[in-house]
């Protein structure tokens, strides 16, 4: 399938463009400009290439919003389903999110015993191999802090042993894409060095470190702070934790759940001022995301959502009343940025794009709208509303 986009305001590469056009051949990004150049392709026919089939399918974005595809690198499920569901509730949950602009997607699995995560990475193999949009499993668990665990079962966490280590491994079937760690615990170290030489992005998350742990954590090839703020000591200013260490380390994303309830807009503010180019907006969205407020499983844990906000419920539970994920879409993150946070409308994009594009290895063909890039984008209306999403060239 051919495409043209035309008449946008192109947001990509951390600029905006007024009057661009971009091109599709197939999968992928073939031309971008400005101004009526698109007006020959359209009749003359764009270049001959790859997946090339004749006079493209042309849309007007009469000065709308374009931006590159979204990309979420944590996320649970949607539509009542959670992707620890296998294949159908994979299915259902992507189809969601895909509605609300995220073309590529990292599937975030909770913690479990070593052989249903086995069981789990398995399936989103399986689904990574037939679907290119899936860019692999993060694992958030086992390997966390019991202080920290927030809606992880503690029954379920665990040392990283290097037996763990290797079996989670050699279940994904080289598709485990990221795993959050807490790197004071046994282990975590060698584990840290482990997954990195199998080219697996480790995150430090759910710990209980404090900056020179974490410093330690990121100078032994961690790359990435989970949901930042959560889940951790906080900054304070003679101990100032694993946030400041991830800011002060370079090279590191910072994930950062921007749904006004994880993280207050000034404290997003100064996450984007101390890691400029290196905050990673993402959902951590759970199974009722776009499915409505009620009671969930998340992992063994019972969650309670009410007014789209989800926590821990159960008598007796340590943690109850603690966040439990969120019913966040990556449009909406978008829209906090810019209405509530302040973020000009480029360093909010960059932050779904190029950004968590760059924190998972995948910044030489994700992330912007450049040829050569995938054919992944979003039209939005001026208010920042999903329209129309574009995946690998092709209109979902």
């Amino acid at each position: 399938m051919n495409v043209i986009v035309h008449s946008a305001r192109l947001v990509s590469g951390g600029t905006v463009t007024p009057d661009a056009w971009v091109a599709f051949i197939g999968e992928t990004v073939a031309m971008v400009g400005t101004g009526d150049r698109w007006r020959a392709l359209a009749t003359e026919g764009a270049p001959a290439g790859p997946g090339d089939s004749g006079a493209p399918d042309v849309f007007d974005a009469r000065g709308r919003w374009l931006t590159p595809g979204f990309i979420d690198i944590h996320c649970h499920g949607a539509g009542g389903a959670a992707f620890d569901d296998g294949a159908a509730g994979i299915r259902t949950a992507l189809a969601v999110h895909r509605a609300h602009g995220t073309t590529r997607s990292v599937l975030s699995l909770v913690t479990a015993s070593l052989a249903d995560l086995e069981f789990r990475l398995a399936s989103v193999a399986s689904a990574a191999e037939a679907d290119p949009l899936i860019l692999g499993a993060h694992l958030e668990g086992p390997f966390l802090d019991d202080t920290f665990r927030g809606a992880h079962d503690r029954a379920l966490l665990r040392a990283a042993d290097a037996a763990a280590t290797e079996r989670l491994l050699r279940a994904s079937r080289g598709h485990l894409r990221q795993i959050t760690l807490a790197p004071e615990l046994p282990g975590s170290r060698d584990a840290i060095g482990r997954f990195v030489d199998a080219g697996v992005v480790v995150a430090v998350g759910h710990s209980a470190a404090d900056y020179e742990s974490a410093l330690a954590a990121f100078e032994a090839g961690a790359s990435v702070l989970t949901h930042a703020f959560n889940a951790m000591p906080g900054i304070h200013h003679r101990a100032p934790g694993p946030v400041v260490a991830a800011m002060r380390a370079g090279g590191v994303t910072l994930e950062i759940i921007n749904d006004g309830v994880h993280v207050h807009p000034e404290v997003v503010r100064l996450a984007f001022a101390g890691a400029p180019g290196r905050v990673a907006l993402v959902t951590d969205a759970m199974a009722a995301t776009g499915f409505g407020d009620g009671e969930y499983r998340l992992g063994t844990l019972l969650v309670t959502v009410t007014d789209g906000i989800a926590r821990l419920a159960g008598a007796g539970a340590s943690t109850q009343g603690a966040i439990a994920g969120s019913t966040l879409t990556l449009d909406a993150a978008l829209r906090r940025a810019v209405n509530e946070v302040g973020l000009p409308v480029s360093t909010a994009v960059t932050a779904l794009t190029e950004t968590p594009a760059r924190a998972i290895g995948r910044a030489h063909n994700l992330g912007q709208l450049a040829p050569g890039f995938a054919a992944d984008a979003v039209l939005l209306g001026d208010d920042f509303t999903v329209e129309t999403v574009f995946a690998a060239g092709q209109r979902l």
